[in-house]
């Protein structure tokens, strides 16, 4: 990397902040070549930054969570000291198959995964400055933790490393022990008992209970609600197939119970 594109890292860094900024500044600082004014070595740091987010596509709110997501996940996958071939490739799938990510932005995805596991930055404090940016947004705060299952469960598998600092996620993400449960389960179960799982549930659950989940979740999973959080559209893919397991968890149980 360039003496200038060390420069604007730093800027790009610095305005994000904490550890998420430090990696998106290791990770994009390379991108200054294409405006004639900044290979020149003109503009301001807020012209840096507008050429930064131009270039890749998303906002400040968006950057975090992108380059936060595929960071915690890469200090989960390594929490056991390597990162395995399957863990490589559950993430990859995740890229490629649920956030449907391609070209230039598969690459950052894969180039913010390999340059967090090299830094000395914590998974605590990656998932506290997760936290602090997307506290009103609980069902991105779930969703992470539904996807740190898939990915440390590649193996069958869930090591006491990786079981700790999902629990931490958890807990910092505020998430309550019953959905907790009810993720956990999730990956574990299969018929009716993962249709309550999905909805965050017991089979002992009543009636009531069961369609007061169904609203809540549906609401908050519902594209106009994700649109409106300013997610990436790449997220917005996850949040949709989200939606639609909600859907078909309700329909599973109230084919069961003949709910009206």
């Amino acid at each position: 990397m360039s003496w200038f594109g060390k420069i604007i890292g730093a800027t790009i860094g610095f305005f994000l902040g904490g550890p998420i900024g430090m990696i998106t500044g290791l990770v994009f600082g390379h991108m200054y070549d294409a405006g004639k004014a900044l290979e020149q070595g003109e503009g301001d740091s807020s012209e840096h930054r507008q050429y930064f987010f131009r270039n890749t596509g998303y906002n400040r709110s968006q950057m975090v969570f992108f380059v936060g997501a595929f960071s915690m996940l890469a200090k989960l996958c390594s929490v056991d000291g390597r990162v395995t071939e399957g863990a490589r490739r559950k993430v990859s799938e995740f890229m490629i198959n649920d956030l449907k990510l391609y070209g230039q932005s598969l690459d950052y995805a894969r180039d913010i995964f390999d340059q967090a596991i090299n830094q000395n930055i914590s998974f605590e404090n990656l998932a506290d400055q997760f936290y602090n940016n997307f506290r009103t947004s609980p069902q991105l705060l779930t969703m992470m933790l539904d996807i740190f299952y898939r990915v440390a469960l590649e193996d069958g598998r869930l090591s006491k490393n990786e079981e700790r600092l999902i629990d931490y996620a958890a807990r910092t993400f505020r998430i309550s022990d019953s959905m907790h449960e009810s993720i956990r389960r999730n990956h574990n179960v299969r018929g009716t008992s993962k249709a309550y799982a999905v909805l965050g549930l017991t089979e002992s659950a009543s009636e009531a209970e069961i369609k007061k989940a169904y609203r809540r979740l549906i609401l908050e999973y519902h594209p106009d609600t994700v649109a409106a959080k300013g997610m990436a559209d790449e997220f917005k893919e996850y949040a949709t197939k989200r939606f639609r397991e909600i859907q078909e968890a309700y329909e599973t149980i109230s084919k069961e119970r003949g709910i009206k």
